[in-house]
C-alpha cells in the first residue's frame, strides 16, 4: 500500500489522511492509482491548498463521493493556514471532512495517539472476538466499545501506529467477511466467535431496503469541430461542482421522448443513442441517452486553451471530444461518455472508476 510508511520511517500526516479520505467507501484496488497520481501532483498539504478547485475535481473525478473532495480541498486550505496538521483527536476532528473515524486513524498512525479508529475491517474483528449477535447498524456502540478493549492491551498502547495497522490488515486478510481463516489467526484462541461456531455470521446486519429507481435523459451534442456541449454541476449537493451531460433532472417517473427534447440544449435532429444504469447510495439511476449532431453550438464557445479555458453562458461550455478524459466527469457520465463513443478511435476510460456517491 503506497501510503504505509516503511520500517523505520515516520509516517507523514498529510499521506495519512489523503488515504483514509479516498479509502472511504472505496476499495485499496481502485484507490491505489488514484492516490499516486493525486500524490504526483499534489505532493503536500501546501500544494493541495494552492490548487484552484478545477484541478482537485478533475484529479478526483472517478472515485466517488464528491464532497470528500471538497472536503478535501477546504481542509488543506484549513491545514496550510495553520502551520500544519494538529497532533490531538479535538484538533483534527475540528477540520472539514475529519470525523471520529478518520481523526482516530490520523491519530493513531501518523502521531502515535494510543486510539483505535472502528472501520468494517475493525467492526468484524471486534464482533466475532466479543461475539457481538445484535445486528448493525444497532450493534455499532458496542463493537467500537469492544474494539477501544482490544487497543486496551499495553504492547497496543506502545505501538498505536503499528497496531492500528495490523488490526486493518487482520480484518481484510485473515477474518475476512466470508470463510474466515480461523485457523492461522493470532486471536483464535480467545474469539468468542469462534468458540460459538458462529464466526463467519457476524457481524449481522439488519436487512436493507430496496433502493428506489429514479430516470433521467441526457443529450449528447456536438459540433462540426468535434466539440461536446458540457455543463457544471451546482458547487453543493448530489456531485456538487462536477461536469455532465446536459440532461433533464432525476426523477421517480420515466420521461417521455416529447418531454425530455423540450428540455433539449437546442433544437436539433435528436436520435436515441442508448441507456445506461448507476447506483447511488440510496438510489438507481436509468439514463436514456439522445444524440446530434449540429454545425455549431447555441451560446457557449471556447475561450482560451480547449481543457482550460473557462465555462461561458452560465454553467454550459464546450469541450473538444478528445479532451474529456481531462474533464471532472464522475463516473456515471463517464460511462454515458463510453457508451456514447465505443468503436475505433472512440473516447477511453482514463483507469479505474468507482461508483458516484454526494
Amino acid at each position: 500500500m503506497p501510503w504505509r510508511a516503511l520500517p523505520g520511517e515516520i509516517a507523514d500526516p498529510y499521506r495519512v489522511w489523503l488515504s483514509e479520505i479516498m479509502l472511504q467507501q472505496t476499495t485499496v484496488t481502485a484507490v491505489a492509482p488514484y492516490y499516486e497520481r493525486f500524490l504526483a501532483r499534489f505532493p503536500d498539504v501546501r500544494a493541495l491548498a494552492c490548487a484552484d478547485s478545477d484541478s482537485v475535481m478533475r484529479a478526483w473525478a472517478g472515485l466517488g463521493y464528491y464532497a470528500r473532495a471538497r472536503n478535501l480541498h477546504a481542509c488543506a486550505r484549513v491545514v496550510a493556514a495553520g502551520g500544519g496538521f494538529p497532533a490531538t483527536l479535538d484538533g483534527l476532528r475540528a477540520l472539514p471532512g475529519i470525523g471520529p473515524y478518520t481523526a482516530a486513524a490520523i491519530g493513531a498512525i501518523a502521531f502515535g495517539i494510543p486510539v483505535v479508529p472502528v472501520d468494517g475491517n475493525v467492526e468484524r474483528v471486534a464482533a466475532r472476538v466479543f461475539a457481538i449477535e445484535a445486528p448493525l447498524p444497532g450493534a455499532k456502540a458496542a463493537i467500537a466499545a469492544g474494539a477501544q478493549a482490544l487497543g486496551a492491551d499495553p504492547a497496543a498502547r506502545a505501538r498505536p501506529a503499528d497496531f492500528t495497522q495490523a488490526l486493518f490488515d487482520l480484518g481484510a486478510t485473515v477474518c475476512t467477511p466470508t470463510s474466515p481463516a480461523c485457523a492461522i489467526c493470532p486471536w483464535r484462541d480467545g474469539c468468542a466467535a469462534r468458540a460459538l461456531g458462529i464466526a463467519a455470521d457476524l457481524p449481522r446486519k439488519a436487512a436493507r431496503r430496496a433502493r428506489p429507481l429514479r430516470h433521467g435523459i441526457h443529450f449528447w451534442l456536438v459540433d462540426a469541430q468535434g466539440q461536446v456541449l458540457l455543463r457544471r454541476r451546482p458547487p453543493r449537493g448530489l456531485l456538487g461542482g462536477m461536469v455532465e451531460l446536459p440532461g433533464t433532472p432525476w426523477r421517480d417517473s420515466a420521461w417521455g421522448e416529447e418531454e425530455a427534447l423540450a428540455l433539449a440544449p437546442q433544437p436539433a435532429a435528436w436520435r436515441p443513442a442508448g441507456r445506461v444504469g448507476h447506483g447511488f447510495t440510496h438510489f438507481e439511476l436509468a439514463i436514456g441517452l439522445y444524440a446530434a449532431t449540429v454545425a455549431a453550438i447555441e451560446g457557449p464557445a471556447i475561450e482560451g486553451p480547449a481543457i482550460e479555458g473557462p465555462a461561458i453562458a452560465g454553467e454550459s461550455f464546450l469541450r473538444p471530444v478528445a479532451a474529456l478524459a481531462g474533464e471532472a466527469l464522475p463516473s456515471v457520465m463517464r460511462k454515458c461518455v463510453a457508451a456514447l463513443t465505443r468503436g475505433p478511435g472512440g473516447w477511453t476510460e482514463p483507469g479505474p472508476v468507482a461508483g458516484d456517491m454526494p
